[in-house]
């Protein structure tokens, strides 16, 4: 990587793909192998490398017409693929509906309500993971409530119902007070992070363990043990987040609220709490803040990438340093098996690799 974008390369979208509004990395391949979402709903896999792409299914989610943007976020289709291909899910982020699709036979698996309030200040809470040698999607059934469904069959796997509340001003037992928002699994598989918000506003992404909720503790991520908060902006919540390994997080912004922030990285290591007065959860500590890092966040597992309307930069998270710029190479989307790096571009893409680190 250096001050320059030579390495960056372009070449024309397949016609028949279509319009291509979003894609998702196909990851537990080391080619760059995407599925793509086209405009008119179509779901294809593509081989940049090779050039390759075929149709694999298609999506009938409703566009939910009508919807006023709010804080400048519209309402928008959003791909997820689960890591090996084999499944899709379509969803409106800022929206109330999405869908699984079975890629091997096209039908739908699960159909998906996030049964609304406040769904407009968030994307639609959803990840696959794996868990028991099966794929599974987590998905948000209501603004406080997550659960896991088996992505084959759309099996229920973390059935759980809250006790009648005789009294309105009673505090149940694993009544979560929190607005669920984008999700991220970490690359092991193991933990989840939640970059959700409570009221009064406020930003508050949370980890907590996936082994545990779906085999064992299906209250894990409402109150479970391995439950701890990230950090708290008030007013803030929606920015770019990534995970740099299995414990560090990288989320960006810094600053209290919405009048302070200006454009930085928090270095969060998850695995670790610090002191946190009750009733609070335990706070993960933070490692390092530093001043620069703005728009999308991705990691090859060591660095820190960041990609805002000027271009691409490296940072080394561990010491805040900037290592490297592409100047006018705006990516959106990130294939970590390939280290490859896309942007859509009126009717081409144009594409850069990240060396290996040794």
């Amino acid at each position: 990587m250096t001050g320059g974008n030579d390495d960056v390369g372009e070449i024309p979208t397949p016609p028949r793909l279509g319009a291509v509004v979003d894609l998702a990395p196909v990851r537990d391949r080391d080619r760059p192998v995407w599925l793509t979402l086209s405009e008119d709903g179509t779901i294809s896999r593509w081989d940049v490398a090779a050039g390759s792409h075929e149709t694999v299914g298609a999506t009938t989610v409703p566009a939910e017409p009508g919807r006023a943007p709010w804080n400048g976020y519209e309402l928008r289709r959003h791909l997820h693929a689960s890591h090996d291909g084999m499944f899709a899910a379509v969803v409106n982020d800022h929206g109330l509906f999405g869908e699984v699709v079975d890629l091997s036979t096209g039908e739908v698996t699960l159909a998906l309500d996030n049964q609304g309030d406040e769904e407009e200040t968030v994307p639609f809470s959803l990840e696959f993971t794996r868990s028991g040698g099966r794929c599974v999607v987590i998905h948000r059934t209501a603004w406080n409530r997550l659960d896991v469904s088996d992505a084959q069959t759309g099996a229920l796997l973390t059935d759980r119902t809250l006790p009648t509340r005789a009294d309105p001003q009673a505090v149940l037992e694993h009544d979560l007070d929190y607005f669920h928002g984008a999700l991220y699994v970490s690359p092991d598989g193991k933990r989840i992070l939640d970059d959700g918000w409570i009221w009064q506003p406020a930003g508050i992404p949370a980890v907590w363990d996936l082994g545990p909720w779906i085999e064992g503790n299906v209250w894990e991520s409402e109150d479970g043990p391995s439950r701890v908060d990230l950090c708290d902006r008030w007013y803030d919540w929606n920015r770019a987040v990534t995970w740099i390994d299995s414990t560090r997080v990288a989320v960006e912004s810094l600053g209290h609220d919405d009048i302070d922030t200006r454009p930085g990285a928090r270095i969060i290591d998850t695995s670790r709490t610090g002191r946190s007065e009750p009733p609070r959860r335990p706070r993960a500590v933070e490692l390092l803040a530093f001043e620069g890092p703005t728009g999308r966040f991705f990691s090859d597992g060591t660095h820190l990438f960041s990609c805002g309307d000027t271009g691409l930069s490296l940072w080394d998270p561990a010491e805040g340093k900037l290592l490297g710029t592409i100047p006018g190479f705006s990516p959106a989307y990130y294939h970590p098996g390939a280290r490859q790096f896309l942007q859509l571009a009126d009717g081409v893409v144009r594409h850069w690799t990240a060396r290996r680190v040794p």
